[in-house]
């Protein structure tokens, strides 16, 4: 399975802005600049994307962890914070943090940490990063 996106950009990198977009139409023409990446200004930016990737990538193998474990979440709730630091060479991400919380019936602190560690280490998006992936894990009651 292949899933597309593209970008382009115009103009140098500080002045110029780009668009991202999807085949599946999602992300249609989605603007970035040098300011919604580097300066905080409202926009997207490619960090944003990766963390919102991470977020349902993660959510969605925990939730597989689980049934695997016999455990159906009620919901599993993520959030990714992904760290854009400037290093010797340049800019990279360094770090992502994911912060989950779920509610899943019948479940023990243990089990539900477990299958929270094994997602973190084996969604497909984890795997694709080189960067340190820490995590807080909530068990709701």
């Amino acid at each position: 399975m292949d899933s597309k996106a593209s970008a382009i950009w115009r103009g140098d990198l500080k002045g110029g802005s780009g668009a991202i977009s999807s085949t599946s139409g999602v992300l249609t023409d989605a603007a970035y600049t040098f300011a919604t990446r580097f300066e905080g200004s409202a926009g997207t930016n490619p960090e944003e994307l990766i963390a919102a990737a991470h977020a349902g990538c993660f959510s969605m193998a925990l939730s597989h962890g689980l049934a695997q474990a016999g455990l159906t979440p009620a919901h599993v709730s993520t959030s990714a914070t992904v760290s854009l630091e400037q290093v010797e060479d340049g800019f990279a991400v360094t770090r992502i943090h994911l912060e989950v919380s779920a509610k899943v019936p019948g479940a023990d602190q243990a089990a539900f940490e477990s299958a929270a560690n094994d997602a973190k280490a084996g969604c497909p998006i984890s795997k694709l990063m080189n960067a340190e992936i820490s995590m807080t894990a909530t068990l709701e009651s």
